[in-house]
């Protein structure tokens, strides 16, 4: 069994996995798509799904610093909805500063500018999917 992390933006997704024992997450891709169109998005990630068997998915959740919901928040709830109606099984992960730590990790790894780019949805989707992985084994002592 493996889980997919989540890093729903409004042009991108960024798609991580984790390994069969769920202990440690790894970046896959990015996939683009045109602004809000998430339809293109879940219709891409259904099928990514279901192609590899994946049954559960940890999706970031982009609450302000305060903790409120906003715009993004809501677009996020809306596309969870959507994987739950298909029959996936959706946990929802505080992803407050994922792309910051993203962007400080390929910052670190001397990536590119555009290398940078291309990859920090997917550091961001394996930031998510490691901290819903973790808080899982902690909670199961």
């Amino acid at each position: 069994m493996r889980i997919v992390g989540l890093d729903l933006g409004t042009k991108t997704l960024g798609i991580a996995m984790s390994d069969s024992s769920l202990k440690l997450a790894f970046g896959k891709e990015t996939y683009r798509f045109k602004d809000r169109d998430f339809d293109a998005a879940f219709d891409y990630i259904k099928d990514y799904l279901n192609a590899k068997n994946i049954k559960e998915v940890a999706l970031g959740l982009p609450l302000h610093m305060n903790g409120s919901m906003g715009e993004s928040a809501n677009y996020c709830l809306d596309f969870k909805e959507r994987l739950e109606e298909a029959g996936f099984i959706v946990h929802m992960v505080d992803e407050r500063l994922t792309s910051v730590i993203a962007n400080h990790v390929a910052a670190f790894l001397k990536d590119s500018a555009q290398k940078r780019k291309s990859r920090v949805d997917q550091m961001a989707a394996t930031e998510i999917l490691q901290t819903y992985l973790d808080q899982k084994r902690s909670s199961n002592g």
